[in-house]
């Protein structure tokens, strides 16, 4: 079974997506992947966001990062 991949770009962990990644990689259920950059620099300046299976998600803080990421699993399942 495939999980859903959420990718984290170190420079927006420094930003405040740590914690949000920290959450997630307790979830067994998910595979969490940190990356030097992912090249969204725009998005990056802007707020806090993953790319979950290739869709950009973006929140306000961590918490809202986190809920605002299983909401979309929750609307695109596999």
């Amino acid at each position: 079974m495939f999980k859903p991949l959420i990718e984290f770009c170190l420079s927006n962990l420094s930003s405040g997506a740590y914690e949000a990644k920290e959450m997630l990689e307790q979830d067994e259920t998910v595979d969490v992947i940190e990356y030097g950059c992912l090249s969204y620099c725009g998005q990056c300046g802007e707020a806090l966001f993953a790319l979950v299976d290739g869709e950009v998600i973006t929140g306000e803080d961590s918490k809202d990062l986190v809920k605002n990421i299983y909401q979309y699993l929750e609307e695109n399942p596999f």
